[in-house]
Parts: structure tokens; C-alpha cells; sequence
């Protein structure tokens, strides 16, 4: 037998344990979401057990390129017998460490406890990179040598059983709030967007998009930004969303006469603001409830305005852009029909529909809306010819959703050992104390210092391992100097959800460029100017905090009106189009002094700020300018 036919032997059998081990766990959520989950050790630990295993059988120790090496079979084979072990000897003593507790552990669980620790480490660096495990070793470092450190550093002795126990079997640490909710709420939504994408919904969002925008100008970017945002919304993954739409999108937007650069950032944009989107949120949305005691569902409303103005600036950029370039969009008649794809298959969107409303006005539990909305999906699918959930589809989407856990899940798993830190430590509240100290008590100034945090963070880390991080050391502070709880858990999230296209580390516009033979650098500039007016958004929010739904719906519809004119000030100032002519270099100055007047809330700043507003865009239709459309046939000739 040759050498070429014991690899393919090899590859269809792990092909078949792996699919075996992601349909199993996807089996396991489904269950007991209907019946209830198990206790939280045991389904932290069942879940966890799952994951690992299907990232040391996914992810070979030597690389892809040795995947059936047989030194790669025995260590990753250990690897997988250890996480069985360790995650089983938790499930089958779950009554007697309970009893026990933390602070009388067995020597067996303190060794099992060291032997899920590095297994978390390596797991989570091979599934999402060095960065968040080193944070994690920083931490664990700073847990047994603290108490050596000068001032507000020290911390009292931590001995290393009481370190390693306080990881293994204490809410505190692997088992906590991150890794309840991956085990819970995040794994029956990533299913549900495993069925969604099966029964078509995702496509029918795509092709409606391009129906019913591509005719207008810059057509292609704006099919990018809706279709992009109704996907992300399910998916909730910016460079997951940025690669699955932009095989479609980034290819379209070059045809109509967009650089390669420009169409990668904005796919990027569209799909990283899908994270902001609920219901998912990139899974935020469920650890945001668990750690804040915020109802899941006040979030998502609470969410809903801040993504729906990303998406606003979004568009005002593409709009004003491509009417500077003279880019048109794809004539009508060779378009197909919006209203016909959308009367063929408009009941595709009827899982999402009875999502929202049993979560927002039957006040279901999110496990259960999303467990009925994944049995409407599944029924649903039968309606259309090429989406019926057949089992051999069937077991492949349950395949999917299985799969789809792994980034999540382990960045919670490993986030859990920097909170076990916190925890056993103080250092949370020492870390507020700082940051409120060196921030001179001044909200600007500490909101200042938390976004660049959180873009920092954002850089190297899943968004949800960033927003577990900065919930503990950097929102406490936020919520000290007066900023409701919604609102201050609701910026770090949205400024790490932001890292995904910022450069120099843009993952996003690099996973976009590489679709579209793109310079990535470039592609992350031009993702970062396409969303600077979306930075400005949470700042907004800090300060009135009825952007978010913390009042009535008139004081939301004053808010939004206040923050629509910011951004389209701002729109305007970074694009140089008004409205069909060129800015004038004193127009843009008054615009950009107009936007900073608006984003802080106020009788006097905001009577001046829209004054201003108001003021210039008189004085386009008072005095002209030069038109675009002369300027472009200037150009022409």
C-alpha cells in the first residue's frame, strides 16, 4: 500500500472522528437545552471537554503539513486522553468536590487541576494564537510572585494549590461566568446560525441585498454593508463574516470601479460591525448579561441604536465616496427582482422573527427562544427545494455548529484563568483605582484611556476574550465616575469590537485584502477612515446614555438625532463631498467643530453644534462650489 493511500485512510478517519466528536457536542447542547442544563461544573466541563479534544484532533501540533505524522498521532493523542480525563474526573466526582470545595482539594484534583491549566494554554494557543495565553502565564506569574511586588501591586501569599484549585473547580476560574455562558447560551446560538445558514437564510440576505441596492450608486459597497451586517448579525464573527460574504461582495465592488484596498475595507467595516448587531453580538451579548445581571434581553435593545449608527456612518462614507469617484451603480434591468426574491422566500427569516419575539415580548429565556427558532428552521428548510435539512445535511450542519464553538470557547477557558487571578488577588480593584487616579477623575480622559486599552487588547484577541478582560480591570472604573452600568460595559466591547479594523493589526481588512489581492496594510488605512466617525459613537452613549434605551423613547429619538447630525458632519469633513459640490476648507473646519460640539450631550454645546451645522450647509447653497460632476469631467477630458 503506497504511502499516498495511508494518508487518504488517515485523513477520511480523523475526517470522521472529527465530524463524529463536533455533531456529538452539538447533540449534547441541543439536549439539554430541552431538558434543562446540568450542573454548572459538569456542563462547563462536558462542554470543555468537547472543545479541546476537537482542537487537538483539528489543530496538529507540528502543523497541517505534518498532520499525519505519527509523532503528531502521539502527542496530540495524549493531549486528547488528558482532556477526557481531566474533564471527566470533574463530571464523575462532581459531588464530592462540591462538598469539598476549593479549600480542601484532594492531591488528585490539584493534579488534574495543573493538567487542565497547560492544556487550556496550548489549546488556546493553537486555536487563536500566542497572545491571549501569554496574557494568561502573565497572570498566573503575577498570582504566585505578587506578593514580592512593591505597593498597590502586592497582593497577600497564594500558595500553588490554592492557585491551581481556585482554576480547576472554582466559579472564580476555568468554570466561571465565560466558560458558563460558552457552555450555554453562546453554543444553542451558534448551532441556530449553523441551521440558519444550512436553510438558505444567509443567502436569501445576500441576494436580496443585491437586488434591491446594487442599482444605486456605489451599488456593490452598499450590497456589501447590508448584506454583511444581516449576516454578521447570525454569525457574529468579523473575519468569519468578512471572508464567507466577501468571496461575493469584494469581488462585485471591484468590477464597479473600486480599488482592491478600498472594497476589502469595506467588507471589513460591514462585517466587523456585525458583532455590535443583535442578537448575537459575537457571543458578547450573553457573557455582557452574565457578569452585569443585565436581563439579555434589555442588552440587545440596549444595543440595537449603537449598530444601527455604525452602520449609518458606514453608508454616509460609502455614499459620499463613491459620489466623489462618480462610481454608478449596476443598471436596473440587469438586476433580478428585490420583491420576488423577497415573496419567494420571506419565510427563511421567520426563525429570526420568532427569536426576537419570544425573548423580547414573551420574555423567554434566550436558550429556549433560540431552541424553538432552531426547530423552525429546520422545518422551514423543507419548503425550498435545495435547502432541505436532509440528515445527511442535517448531521453536517450539526457538524458546523460544533465546529464553529472552538475560538469562543477556548478564549473563554483561558480567559477564566486571568479572572481566577483577579479574583484571588484584588488586582480589579486596584487596577480601577489607577486608572480612576490617573485619569484625574475626568470622564473624557478615562474613556480615552479605556478605548485605547480595548483597541490595544483588540489587536491580538477574540472580541470576546477582550470584553471578559476589560469587564473586570476596566469597567468598574468607567461605572466609579458615574457612567451606568449598560453603557460602560457596552463601550470596551464596542471599542474591541473597533480593533478589527484599526491597524496595525486589522484582522478583519486582512482577511478581506486576501480575497481581494490587496495591499493589507492599505486595506486596514482605508477600514480605519471608513469607521473613524464610529469611534465617536460610544462617547456619545457615555455621556447620554439614552442613546442606549435607558429612558423613553423620546429622549432615545433626541439622542439619535443629535448623533445622526454628529455623523454626518463628521461624513462630510472626512470625504469632502456636500451634497453634490466640494467642501470648502472653512466649511470642513466648521463641520468638525460641529461634530466635537455634539458629542457631548448639553442645551448650550448642542444649540451650537447644530447651529453650525445648519450655518454651513447654508452657505454650500448660498455661495456653491465647484460640482463634482463638473470636477470629474474636468477629469475626463
Amino acid at each position: 500500500m503506497s504511502d499516498q493511500t495511508i494518508k487518504a485512510q488517515g485523513a477520511d478517519f480523523m475526517s470522521y472522528v472529527v465530524g463524529s466528536v463536533a455533531a456529538g457536542m452539538a447533540v449534547f447542547h441541543l439536549i439539554t437545552a430541552y431538558t434543562g442544563n446540568l450542573p454548572t461544573l459538569q456542563q462547563v466541563y462536558v462542554h470543555l471537554g468537547f472543545i479541546f479534544t476537537l482542537i487537538f484532533l483539528t489543530k496538529p501540533v507540528f502543523g497541517s503539513k505534518h498532520e499525519h505524522h505519527i509523532a503528531r498521532w502521539l502527542v496530540d493523542g495524549v493531549l486528547v486522553l488528558l482532556t477526557i480525563t481531566s474533564c471527566a474526573f470533574i463530571v464523575y466526582n462532581f459531588s464530592e468536590i462540591s462538598l469539598r470545595g476549593s479549600g480542601n482539594p484532594t492531591p488528585m484534583t490539584v493534579y488534574m487541576g495543573v493538567v487542565a491549566t497547560l492544556l487550556i494554554l496550548e489549546g488556546t494557543r493553537r486555536m487563536i494564537g500566542l497572545a491571549l495565553p501569554i496574557i494568561a502565564l502573565v497572570f498566573i506569574w503575577y498570582a504566585y510572585f505578587g506578593e514580592d511586588l512593591p505597593g498597590i501591586l502586592s497582593h497577600r501569599p497564594l500558595s500553588l494549590n490554592r492557585i491551581v484549585t481556585t482554576f480547576y473547580i472554582s466559579t472564580n476560574g476555568i468554570p466561571g461566568a465565560p466558560a458558563q455562558v460558552s457552555s450555554t447560551y453562546i453554543a444553542v446560538f451558534v448551532i441556530f446560525a449553523a441551521f440558519l445558514e444550512s436553510s438558505g437564510v444567509g443567502k436569501f440576505f445576500i441576494d436580496w441585498s443585491y437586488a434591491a441596492l446594487a442599482w444605486f450608486r456605489g451599488g456593490a459597497a452598499k450590497v456589501a454593508v447590508v448584506g454583511s451586517s444581516l449576516m454578521g448579525a447570525i454569525n457574529g464573527s468579523a473575519v468569519a463574516n468578512t471572508v464567507s460574504t466577501g468571496t461575493f461582495t469584494i469581488p462585485l465592488m471591484k468590477r464597479s470601479g473600486l480599488r482592491g484596498e478600498q472594497a476589502a475595507a469595506i467588507e471589513a467595516a460591514a462585517s466587523s460591525g456585525g458583532q455590535l448587531a443583535p442578537p448575537v453580538m459575537g457571543a458578547a451579548a450573553f457573557i455582557m448579561a452574565q457578569i452585569t445581571g443585565i436581563s439579555y434581553g434589555s442588552i440587545i435593545i440596549g444595543a440595537a441604536v449603537p449598530a444601527l449608527l455604525y452602520y449609518l456612518a458606514i453608508f454616509f462614507m460609502i455614499d459620499f465616496d463613491v459620489a466623489v469617484k462618480g462610481i454608478k451603480g449596476i443598471p436596473k434591468k440587469e438586476l433580478p427582482s428585490a420583491s420576488k426574491i423577497f415573496f419567494k422566500n420571506w419565510f427563511l427569516a421567520i426563525p429570526l422573527v420568532i427569536l426576537v419575539w419570544l425573548l423580547v415580548v414573551e420574555n423567554y429565556s434566550p436558550i429556549k427562544s433560540a431552541l424553538y427558532a432552531i426547530v423552525a428552521a429546520f422545518i422551514l428548510s423543507f419548503i425550498t427545494k435545495h435547502n432541505k435539512l436532509t440528515p445527511r445535511r442535517l448531521l453536517r450542519t450539526l457538524q458546523a455548529g460544533g465546529l464553529s464553538m472552538l475560538e469562543v470557547a477556548a478564549a473563554c477557558a483561558c480567559a477564566g484563568l486571568i479572572l481566577g487571578v483577579l479574583t484571588l488577588s484584588g488586582l480589579a480593584l486596584q487596577l480601577s483605582a489607577v486608572l480612576i487616579e490617573l485619569s484625574g477623575g475626568n470622564v473624557m480622559v478615562l474613556l480615552l484611556l479605556t478605548a485605547m486599552v480595548s483597541l490595544i487588547l483588540g489587536m491580538g484577541l477574540p472580541t470576546s476574550a477582550v470584553y471578559i478582560i476589560l469587564a473586570a480591570l476596566v469597567a468598574p472604573a468607567l461605572t466609579q465616575l458615574g457612567i451606568p452600568l449598560l453603557a460602560a460595559h457596552l463601550f470596551v466591547f464596542y471599542f474591541g469590537v473597533l480593533a478589527n479594523v484599526t491597524p496595525p493589526v486589522a484582522l478583519a481588512a486582512y482577511a478581506g485584502a486576501a480575497i481581494a489581492k490587496a495591499n493589507p496594510t492599505l486595506s486596514g488605512v482605508f477600514a480605519f477612515r471608513l469607521t473613524l466617525s464610529g469611534f465617536i459613537i460610544p462617547f456619545i452613549w457615555a455621556y447620554d446614555p439614552n442613546l442606549i434605551f435607558t429612558g423613553d423613547l423620546a429622549n432615545t429619538a433626541v439622542a439619535m438625532f443629535w448623533a445622526i447630525a454628529m455623523i454626518l458632519a463628521l461624513c462630510i469633513v472626512l470625504t469632502g463631498y456636500f451634497f453634490g459640490v466640494k467642501a470648502k476648507r472653512y466649511q470642513r473646519l466648521l463641520l468638525l467643530i460641529s461634530a466635537l460640539l455634539l458629542i457631548e450631550p448639553g442645551t448650550v454645546t448642542n444649540t451650537i453644534g447644530i447651529g453650525l451645522l445648519l450655518v454651513t450647509i447654508a452657505s454650500r447653497y448660498l455661495f456653491g462650489g465647484h460640482t463634482i460632476m463638473a470636477q470629474q469631467q474636468e477629469m475626463k477630458s
